[in-house]
């Protein structure tokens, strides 16, 4: 494991095991710069962060990380081809209000690009549809439906087919329920949450 990971979200543990010693790190949508300190303290890397929450980039900035305040809808289209070893985007696809934009600038500024999201086809909420007619709360999607910052759901393999039909290759996926891993195989229903490592487009 990473030193200083140990208190790190599952996903983000994951995530932080996987990147390479010095790498140079875009996370987008890093929230309070959890990661990007561990990243930092752990593994030397040279750690970049876009958050839109202004409370959020004040904590990171307290943290010493190098975050500013953006959009990932907006902003990622200023960052240069390349210009990272690793952009990360964990439990913020979903939010953007044009995800298979984001996306493509993820895999165009990352040489690999690490992107985790809720499983909506996991069969809690598949059971809460189903017997109760409404939409889930649940522990990784614990809003209501009218106040969820959760624009666009999409499932394991809604995200496996896009990455086909574009031609995106995965170097790594991991599926978890609960905080432990699950197997792949049925991971459209048995996993809550996802974490795919893919190769970006401008990888030499």
């Amino acid at each position: 494991m990473t030193p200083g990971a140990g208190n790190l979200r599952a996903d983000l543990a994951i995530i932080a095991d996987h990147v390479a010693p010095g790498s140079r790190v875009l996370d987008v949508g890093c929230g309070d710069g959890a990661l990007m300190a561990a990243l930092r303290d752990g593994k030397q890397a040279d750690a970049r962060g876009l958050e839109l929450d202004p409370g959020n980039v004040a904590a990171a900035v307290g943290r010493g990380l190098s975050v500013i305040q953006g959009d990932a809808d907006v902003d990622l289209a200023g960052y240069p081809d390349a210009s990272f070893d690793y952009a990360i985007l964990s439990q913020t696809l979903q939010t953007c209000r044009a995800p298979d934009v984001v996306l493509r600038h993820l895999l165009r500024i990352g040489r690999h690009a690490f992107v985790s999201f809720p499983n909506f086809a996991h069969w809690r909420v598949r059971l809460s549809l189903l017997w109760g007619g409404r939409m889930p709360v649940t522990r990784l999607l614990p809003e209501r439906w009218y106040d969820t910052p959760n624009i666009h759901h999409l499932t394991v393999d809604d995200f496996r087919a896009h990455l086909k039909e574009q031609g995106i290759a995965v170097e790594g996926a991991w599926f978890l329920s609960g905080d432990k891993k699950t197997t792949s195989a049925a991971a459209n229903i048995l996993a809550e949450h996802a974490i795919f490592l893919l190769r970006g487009t401008k990888h030499p």
